[in-house]
């Protein structure tokens, strides 16, 4: 077989489009999530600490003033940028959050699907079990 044919049989199972189908609609959720906190959550937060902008907080490494824009104290030397790192991390966690929510309710809606019901027995194999019995009785 040959190698294009190997990748077309791989390419053309129904989990390798699943799994692709997956990580393009994650991908999308992702940066909605990242919108979410960025531009939702976090300018609450930043409000409540008084005012300042969360993602531009950090501690200077190279003797910078703390007074510097974040991009500014950078270009000056090495920066813990702190808050942009706690940004990033709510970020993941209301991620993970959705993302835990989802698999439970799509775990619930399988338990909830009854079990089939058991197939009627045809009507030839009563009557054949019928026979067996009513022979056995003899």
């Amino acid at each position: 077989m040959s190698m294009m044919q190997e990748f077309k049989s791989f390419i053309s199972r129904g989990n390798v489009m699943d799994l692709a189908v997956g990580v393009i609609v994650g991908a999308a959720f992702g940066k909605i999530v990242d919108s979410l906190v960025q531009d939702i959550i976090m300018p609450i937060v930043g409000r409540l600490v008084g005012g300042l902008d969360f993602s531009s907080y950090y501690l200077p490494l190279n003797g910078q003033s703390t007074g510097l824009a974040l991009a500014e104290a950078k270009k000056a030397g090495a920066v813990i940028a702190y808050g942009n790192f706690i940004t990033i991390a709510l970020n993941f966690i209301i991620l993970a959050f959705i993302i835990f929510q989802m698999i439970r309710l799509f775990n619930k809606m399988k338990q909830a699907e009854p079990p089939p019901a058991p197939a009627a027995t045809p009507e030839d194999v009563v009557l054949l079990r019928e026979i067996r019995d009513a022979l056995k009785t003899r």
